[in-house]
């Protein structure tokens, strides 16, 4: 595998459903692997991939994401693309690699692995069930250069944000929701009174969601 990952693997031949997470700034792969036994009871494979930007705490200490962050700016589109093609290949070699079935992969992210989850999906909706953003952003010049593809239509998007986030504020979520609109998406949005987090109400959502789009998917 090209990055660094945790993974939950179900005891079993499989093939499993598959959720594909992506941590956020200055995280790590470890961040949202204890959602995996919650997640599908258990019975899916789950992999948290890291980002290869380090970010310093001091004391030695480092955490990881995915490019380089400007405060309140979009991406740099350079790193982007790098990490993104990054994504690409790590996903290739996870489906080769474990018992996942290929038609009930899903691809979510907290924060700033949301907009590379966004990247990831909907830059191929064929091979993916569905998308989780989760206190994250759609930003203009992803959504300027994602060209509309037929897969886009009717394709399973689930944004959950709170109205008390201090780091990406809930507006960019409004902004997100608007901006995916032209894609023709199934579009789940959800506002909760909470910050730069995930709480059980917003979990039981995505369990849900999950449950719905995917799990019964045939």
């Amino acid at each position: 595998m090209n990055l660094l990952y945790t993974a939950h693997v179900p005891a079993g031949d499989g093939p499993f459903p598959a959720i594909i997470t992506l941590h956020g700034w200055g995280a790590s792969a470890h961040d949202l692997l204890g959602l995996a036994p919650v997640l599908f009871d258990g019975q899916a494979v789950m992999l948290c991939p890291q980002g290869q930007v380090a970010v310093p705490f001091g004391g030695g200490q480092y955490g990881y994401g995915w490019f380089p962050l400007r405060a309140g700016q979009p991406p740099d589109v350079a790193a982007f693309q790098h990490a993104s093609t990054s994504l690409r290949g790590f996903v290739d070699t996870a489906l080769e690699r474990y018992p996942i079935d290929p038609r009930k992969i899903v691809v979510a992210g907290f924060s700033q692995g949301g907009m590379m989850a966004y990247d990831l999906a909907l830059s191929d909706p064929a091979r993916f069930a569905g998308v989780i953003a989760l206190s994250s952003w759609f930003p203009p010049p992803l959504a300027e250069q994602m060209p509309k593809r037929p897969g886009h239509e009717g394709f399973p998007v689930l944004i959950i944000h709170g109205t008390r986030d201090d780091r990406i504020d809930v507006e960019r979520a409004r902004e997100s929701r608007e901006a995916l609109r032209p894609y023709g998406v199934a579009m789940t949005y959800r506002e909760f009174d909470m910050g730069h987090e995930i709480r059980q109400d917003a979990l039981k959502v995505v369990l849900k969601w999950l449950d719905e789009k995917v799990l019964k998917k045939e």
